[in-house]
């Protein structure tokens, strides 16, 4: 059953994090920046446009509904990330609550903090309380960090198991490795109890505090009581729903993976086909430009590392960037759509809903 309200009027304890428009608005610009010098300086070096035009004008109508159905599986997986983080929660309410974050977050450059605030404000006109809605979006959040560190080290195993020589790609994988068993090492000891929370709080107080001062013009930050309450909102929710955001986080990647891997084999129709460890490898290897955070869901960096992945391991120019192409509009497009659709019918519900409120509470009881 979800946690609700007691009082819908009750004022929140915990307002969405403020958003600097200033700040935004400049790694906004830079992230256009990078955009652009990746895709009209970069991309060229290692494809092919014109290639890539050639390739897909190929395509057959059974390649592009393949494409299609594999897009409907990303986009139907896609809501079920909320629906594991908070027990009660219907699909439908998670899937616009995903979507229209997916929009703001990915379709405006530093549109991050936008997104956040647009998931608090949507749980709590769902009626979810406060602390689970922070619970509920942090969990998501590291899981999603936690796959995107592990991505990379899949796909220098699938690499190596193709036959491949993973060699000079090994590296991304040893450091995807380290980062995330040092991230899930230190995300356990915080879980484990309230004392080793606060340990490792004053540990990165003492070996962050110079970098902060400085970052913060000579003012302190104590992240001691952020990590407790961290711990404090998130704790119940990891040990009793890890399993189920894990697959849920998993799967949104395997089915944007199928997206890809669908448009791979649509371009090569004519031609002998790359191998699903191959593809996977160059996929999973590529999403570490989404530690990046400028550019916005990786767009420029993901495709470029990618491209240069797959002509590496053998696949032509056209076709690699063909693929590419596809599979960054057929995953980006459509749910950029879904999720201002999502965004408008969210608010004209919560507009009418907040109405309702007000003429129930003049009326009184």
């Amino acid at each position: 059953m979800a946690e609700v309200t007691p009082a819908p009027q009750a004022p929140s304890p915990q307002a969405p994090p403020q958003l600097d428009k200033k700040k935004s608005l400049i790694l906004g610009a830079i992230g256009l920046v990078i955009i652009a010098i990746i895709f009209i300086k970069v991309i060229p070096q290692i494809g092919s446009y014109q290639d890539a035009l050639t390739a897909l004008q190929s395509m057959t109508a059974a390649a592009l509904v393949g494409i299609v159905l594999a897009v409907l599986l990303y986009l139907a997986w896609y809501g079920l990330p909320f629906v594991a983080a908070v027990p009660g929660l219907s699909y439908w309410p998670s899937f616009q609550l995903n979507q229209a974050a997916f929009a703001i977050s990915n379709g405006v450059p530093a549109g991050g903090a936008f997104g956040l605030g647009i998931q608090y404000a949507m749980l709590a006109s769902y009626d979810v309380t406060p602390t689970a809605s922070t619970a509920a979006i942090g969990a998501v959040g590291v899981w999603s960090m936690f796959v995107t560190l592990l991505l990379p080290i899949l796909g220098v195993m699938a690499i190596a198991a193709s036959g491949q020589a993973a060699g000079s790609y090994v590296y991304i994988g040893v450091i995807g490795l380290v980062v995330l068993v040092v991230m899930i090492v230190l995300f356990a000891l915080i879980m484990r109890s309230e004392p080793l929370a606060r340990t490792l709080g004053r540990w990165t107080n003492k070996i962050a505090g110079p970098l902060m001062r400085r970052l913060r013009k000579g003012r302190d930050l104590d992240v001691v009581p952020l990590i407790v309450k961290f711990r404090t909102d998130i704790v119940d929710l990891v040990r009793r729903r890890w399993s189920a955001i894990t697959a849920a986080q998993l799967g949104v990647s395997i089915t944007q993976f199928f997206i890809f891997f669908a448009a791979l084999r649509g371009v090569e129709n004519s031609g002998p086909a790359t191998s699903i460890g191959v593809a996977f490898g160059a996929f999973a290897v590529a999403q570490i430009g989404l530690m990046i955070p400028l550019p916005p869901g990786g767009l420029g960096t993901v495709d470029a590392t990618m491209i240069a992945l797959l002509t590496g391991m053998g696949v032509s120019t056209g076709h690699a960037t063909a693929a590419t192409l596809v599979w960054r509009a057929a995953s980006f497009v459509p749910q950029i759509a879904i999720g201002v659709l999502c965004l408008v019918t969210w608010s004209r519900r919560a507009a009418r809903t907040l109405a309702a409120r007000q003429a129930t509470s003049v009326a009184g009881p």
